[in-house]
């Protein structure tokens, strides 16, 4: 018997089937059975059903002779099952990655209720997936499990089949089935909910909802949307037969008429002329099952007498009234900032006829973002150095708590802002253009761009049309006329920048700013870090940060980090820095994998790790600065290479050892390759090539240069010599030996002890 029964029906899918028929047996947690239900599909849906079935035992063919419709097709489905647990599943929707293994580990732990109810993502033909609005109701806090009494907020959620476990057995016993038409989810999910004596919530996404363009029944006009008259009948007579249920229907009833209200509204479901004859019905409806004792907030006051009272016309002037109301507030909103910003502009060009402050200093990040990098390194070294300097930061406010106190906080696009761009002797930033800076004579503009480069970039980029998307060559070059300084950290970055912004600034060869921090930093430094974060102590991080990848619209994994983290074994942690825009947050089941996306600073994320995964994003040079071990993790060089470009091949000088491939990957840590003696050299000749000046000291030469006009900076220190703040695992080639490769189907051995020489 396996742990679940998955039932998948299928209708006009073929071109969705099987993207979703992989997605479960794809799963982590092998212990299921795929019913696949054929609904009589004019498509090729049957054969593509036949396929997987001829591949994979575990998947059972459904043919039915003639279309039944979703829920009969389900039922078929029922009555094949043999798992504990029913799970359903349309046909153009998929299980999110390990979302069975989360389910069963959740099931487990509450002791295997009646239903358990799991959150699910809408996905767009963008690629862009959103969460549900109601996943507060999903939280795992409290006991558990608990009936509907418990947490009425439940019924908030969209009530369908496929966001819910069911143990069959509870099913059987109840005799639910579901009935034939249109909203068929309706009289089934309500009365499961209401009937079950134990329930459960898991607060993960393990469902993605596609909303096609068209297609789909609920972007369907047609008549039948009538049906979900008779499916709320079924429900109330659900209710009439159950005493013991009888505090629920006024529940029901305000949720009867927001979905009939729904349904009514949207202007794709009823066909032209059906709305006043469907209003009617509902206002039938009304009065047949109108349940006093139901609190209704203001809204749906009014929804509710509109179908009370079966007000189609006030309805329609309603929306007509309510639709030039927003053009009306749309087109006069735009007359204010219009004028807002003609002032601004007027107000930048009073400014610039006023003196320089020469004790004035403007810092910014790119996208304005909050205080760090390069820039944030610069700042702080000002201020240490060259006192008299008044320092300003320019960030949005919601990342302006990130700016240190002290520090002028200045809204971008306000008038103080505009004063300061002004007025300000010196302006710093890693963004490659400032809109509507105007530069005026005395002003020096500090250049610091935006890390090492890997893959091509400025003027390269009109070969890689994929990576330039919809750069402004004109407008980028028109911004190198601005720059009198750009700070670099290697020979490599200044022969590339000078051909790439051709321009007559002065490129300052001092290495990077930002990672002073890794020579300053002290070892509590890094454990505050990893504390924050929630790296238990004694593990290994591991930070995963992958470069954008341009021929993609959105930003997935390479790695299925839940895998990896598994097969590593407890004493390995992955903090997992996606690069956005990405489709959401990652899907993990465990506390051994750390979304860190948001974290504003990435030197601090370096800082409280203890080693690298990466592949092609410029934070390897920064890193090799650490002196940790890095790992590149490369399997689609090719594709990457056609979209971006790149100036070396880093397979060839890496910054440690080189992966092909996940399971390689895996492999390098269970053997401790990663951090072993050769890694190491590889790595000292890679700092050697791009670190030759980050020794903790390059703000303090660029600052001496270009504040204070000293010609001669201080000599860097060797390499050899530098002692950047060691991990907070004290990885070392001597600190871990190697062990020998798992084998298959056997966990890696776990370690607890950081001292023991064992790499997992």
């Amino acid at each position: 018997m396996p742990r679940f029964s998955v039932i998948v029906p299928a209708y006009q899918v073929q071109a969705y089937l099987h993207e979703c028929l992989e997605s479960v047996l794809s799963q982590s947690y092998p212990d299921l059975e795929l019913i696949a239900v054929d609904d009589g599909s004019p498509d090729a849906c049957g054969a593509v059903i036949d396929e997987f079935a001829a591949r994979d035992p575990r998947v059972r063919a459904v043919h039915l002779p003639v279309n039944t419709g979703l829920g009969p097709a389900r039922n078929a489905g029922m009555e094949r099952a043999g798992g504990d647990y029913l799970v359903f599943l349309d046909g153009d929707d998929t299980l999110t990655p390990d979302a069975l293994l989360a389910i069963a580990d959740r099931l487990k732990e509450t002791g295997d209720p009646d239903v358990l109810v799991h959150d699910y993502a809408r996905t767009y033909w963008s690629g862009e997936a959103v969460r549900n609005r109601a996943a507060a109701e999903l939280t795992e806090d409290g006991p558990a499990p608990f009936r509907l009494e418990d947490r009425p907020g439940l019924l908030n959620l969209l009530m369908v089949a496929w966001n819910k476990a069911y143990r069959r057995e509870f099913v059987e016993r109840a005799g639910f089935a579901f009935p034939p038409g249109y909203y068929e989810d309706t009289p089934w999910t309500y009365p499961v909910l209401m009937t079950a004596e134990t329930i459960a919530t898991l607060d993960r996404v393990c469902v993605h909802y596609r909303q096609r363009r068209a297609g789909g029944i609920l972007r369907t006009t047609s008549e039948r949307h009538f049906e979900i008259f008779d499916q709320y009948d079924r429900v109330f007579a659900f209710l009439d037969g159950r005493p013991g249920l009888e505090h629920w229907r006024p529940v029901l009833f305000r949720r009867m008429v927001d979905h009939l209200v729904t349904v009514y509204a949207r202007r794709d479901r009823l066909p032209r002329g059906t709305r006043a004859a469907f209003l009617r019905r509902a206002r039938a409806h009304y009065r047949r099952h109108r349940t006093p004792g139901a609190s209704l907030p203001a809204r749906a006051r009014v929804h509710h007498t509109l179908v009370r009272f079966g007000l189609h016309r006030t309805y329609r002037a309603l929306r007509l009234a309510a639709g030039l109301r927003r053009r009306t507030v749309r087109h006069a909103g735009r007359l204010p900032r219009v004028l807002r910003h003609a002032a601004l502009r007027a107000h930048y060009r009073l400014q610039r006829l006023l003196p320089l402050r020469t004790d004035r200093a403007v810092f910014a990040a790119h996208a304005d973002r909050g205080y760090g990098g390069d820039p944030g390194a610069l700042e702080a070294a000002t201020r240490a150095l060259a006192p008299h300097i008044r320092t300003a930061w320019v960030a949005r406010p919601e990342h302006q708590h990130t700016v240190p106190p002290g520090i002028r906080r200045l809204t971008p696009g306000t008038a103080a802002h505009w004063t300061a761009l002004a007025r300000s002797a010196y302006l710093v930033t890693d963004a490659e253009d400032v809109p509507g800076l105007v530069k005026r004579t005395g002003q020096t503009v500090v250049q610091t761009l935006r890390g090492t480069p890997l893959g091509h970039t400025g003027l390269d980029l009109l070969e890689r049309p994929a990576a330039a998307r919809d750069t402004d060559f004109a407008r980028l070059l028109g911004g190198v006329d601005r720059w009198d300084y750009v700070v670099s950290g290697n020979r490599h970055s200044t022969l590339t920048w000078e051909r790439v912004f051709p321009g007559r600034y002065t490129t300052l060869e001092y290495g990077r700013p930002r990672t002073d921090r890794f020579h300053t930093a002290t070892g509590a430094d890094v454990a505050r870090l990893r504390e924050s974060l929630g790296v238990p102590e004694g593990s290994v991080a591991i930070l995963y940060a992958p470069a954008h990848r341009d021929y993609r619209r959105t930003q997935r994994r390479p790695l299925d980090l839940e895998r990896v983290a598994r097969r590593l074994g407890p004493r390995f942690v992955v903090l997992a820095r996606a690069h956005p825009p990405h489709d959401g947050p990652p899907e993990a089941a465990s506390d051994r994998v750390v979304d860190v996306t948001g974290h504003p600073d990435a030197v601090s994320l370096c800082l409280a790790s203890d080693a690298l995964v990466t592949d092609y994003s410029p934070l390897m040079f920064d890193y090799a600065a650490l002196d940790r071990p890095v790992v590149l993790h490369a399997d689609d060089f090719e594709a990457y290479e056609a979209a971006r470009g790149l100036y070396f091949d880093p397979r060839v000088f890496p910054p440690g050892a080189v992966a092909g491939s996940e399971d390689e990957l895996i492999d390098l840590f269970a053997t401790g390759h990663w951090c072993d003696a050769r890694s190491a050299r590889l790595r000292a000749d890679f700092r050697a090539r791009f670190c030759p000046y980050d020794d903790g000291r390059a703000a303090e030469r660029v600052v001496r240069r270009v504040v204070l006009g000293e010609t001669s900076p201080a000599p860097a220190i060797p390499p050899a010599d530098r002692r950047p703040v060691p991990s907070a695992a004290g990885i070392t080639p001597s600190t871990l030996a190697t062990v020998p490769a798992q084998q298959p189907g056997r966990p890696l051995p776990a370690v607890t002890d950081p001292t023991v020489t064992d790499p997992v």
